[in-house]
């Protein structure tokens, strides 16, 4: 095969994440991201490499058996943020559950999966789950108007305004709609990503399941391209007043707008201002109440994340409900706390550890909030702050992020000896990679399941319990 080279193929399985592996007519194997499994596809070869073949999609020739008539969104296979919107939630679940398997088999072995595998948890919601979206500007084509939605399948430039989107509630359609009519009557330009010119950037939106509650941030470069003879502080003020007319189901919490002049394509806080209410909204996951900023990190579809946390929770206390009475607990890549503040009701003390300063103070607020006086926590990379904590710990809860711990964080966790650990994982190939290592030095895998957390796409949370 060679680079450039049309071949079609059926798509034997696909790999986590979203690797379709097809084989050709003449029995030879490509990657092809985007497939799924059943398909006959078309692709074409983008590189070849020690014998092994990528392809890129280029048309679908007959769809699979377990595809529906109708994908559940309309923006499906354009928008580049879905992968799995044309599969009933049953079939997503069972691909999700065969990639697992196929990443654990081979650190446990198969009699040993098969006995303590619990299967996929649904997520509560199959749609309209997301509490948070990060919305770009740009254009549907060269030249073409102002869109504000998703990059397109395949592109860095092109954007899909997703205005019908099925992982977000009508709030977040609504509040989509009216940025972008706002802003193409209001004649402001997008910021070019090649050029480093432009204005509009994101537009991030988050909206609590529980309260209702919503907040709108405007990220913008701090370059003033827009109408002539119109002030930054007119045009926000316009902007601002389009928001708060809306009738939404929820409740408007705050209208933001934040200046981002770093040149990567990527939301960051450079100053903000609030336009319209307060700067923070608020969420509940199991009977604690939760401060939510712009930018801290929060498990982005709420009831799952109960699902999530309440499959932890019980991994710990099933076998013995007072395991964490009088002990010290670990909570390590605590983001903003939720874990810590879920176990500190029935533990000596919750020292939580996370390198986003942002998030360590919002932990620290919402356990005041929730009139938790044993949680601590503590700002640093897990990796250099293990060193300075004296309390060592009873009790260790891992939730790191998608490339898992560094090798040399995981050795000083298992060097404390723990009898029992909880890791919650959102990439299985790096728990895969991090389960041996512990495999290795004398921990067993006692239980196993998974949740899915993000229905329509390639992603899965896994949680394991891990013993001594």
């Amino acid at each position: 095969m060679k680079k450039g080279q049309q071949i079609e193929g059926v798509v034997t399985r696909v790999d986590f994440p979203n690797k379709g592996i097809v084989r050709t007519d003449d029995g030879e194997l490509i990657t092809v991201k985007n497939a799924i499994e059943g398909q006959r596809i078309l692709c074409v070869i983008k590189k070849t490499r020690k014998g092994k073949a990528e392809g890129r999609l280029l048309e679908v020739l007959e769809s699979s058996d377990m595809e529906m008539d109708s994908p559940a969104c309309v923006h499906f296979g354009e928008c580049g943020g879905c992968s799995y919107q044309s599969l009933p939630y049953e079939a997503q679940i069972a691909m999700k559950e065969k990639q697992i398997r196929g990443l654990l088999v081979p650190v446990l072995g198969e009699e040993k999966f098969d006995a303590l595998f619990e299967g996929v948890h649904h997520s509560p919601r199959q749609f309209a789950y997301r509490n948070k979206m990060e919305f770009s500007f740009g254009d549907a084509f060269k030249d073409g108007p102002l869109a504000l939605g998703m990059h397109k399948r395949g592109s860095f430039y092109d954007i899909v305004t997703v205005d019908h989107c099925q992982i977000i509630d009508e709030d977040m359609a609504k509040v989509l709609n009216a940025t972008l009519a706002y802003f193409q009557t209001a004649g402001a330009t997008y910021y070019h990503k090649m050029r480093h010119r432009g204005y509009l950037r994101h537009l991030l939106v988050r909206k609590a399941v529980k309260t209702g509650e919503i907040l709108v941030d405007l990220i913008t470069s701090s370059e003033k391209d827009f109408a002539e003879g119109v002030s930054q502080e007119e045009l926000l003020a316009g902007w601002k007043d389009c928001l708060v007319e809306q009738d939404y189901q929820g409740k408007l919490a705050g209208v933001l707008h934040t200046v981002n002049d770093r040149e990567a394509d990527v939301v960051e806080d450079q100053g903000t201002d609030v336009l319209y209410g307060q700067a923070y909204f608020y969420e509940e996951l199991l009977g604690l109440r939760f401060r939510i900023t712009p930018f801290s990190f929060f498990q982005t579809n709420s009831l799952g994340a109960e699902v999530l946390y309440e499959t932890a929770r019980k991994f710990i206390t099933d076998e013995n409900a007072d395991i964490l009475e009088g002990k010290i607990v670990y909570d390590l890549y605590s983001g903003t706390g939720t874990i810590a503040q879920i176990l500190a009701p029935v533990a000596g003390e919750v020292i939580g550890v996370e390198i986003v300063e942002e998030a360590v103070e919002a932990a620290k607020k919402n356990a005041a909030e929730n009139h938790l006086d044993n949680c601590r926590f503590i700002a640093g990379d897990v990796l250099k702050v293990l060193d300075d904590i004296e309390e060592k710990p009873d009790y260790i809860v891992l939730d790191p992020p998608r490339d898992g711990i560094h090798p040399k964080a995981l050795q000083k966790i298992i060097d404390y000896g723990v009898d029992s650990m909880i890791y919650i994982s959102c990439k299985p190939t790096s728990l895969a990679r991090d389960l041996e290592v512990f495999l290795e030095q004398g921990y067993e895998v006692k239980r196993l399941c998974c949740c899915d957390m993000f229905p329509g796409t390639v992603h899965v949370e896994t949680v394991v319990l891990l013993s001594h």
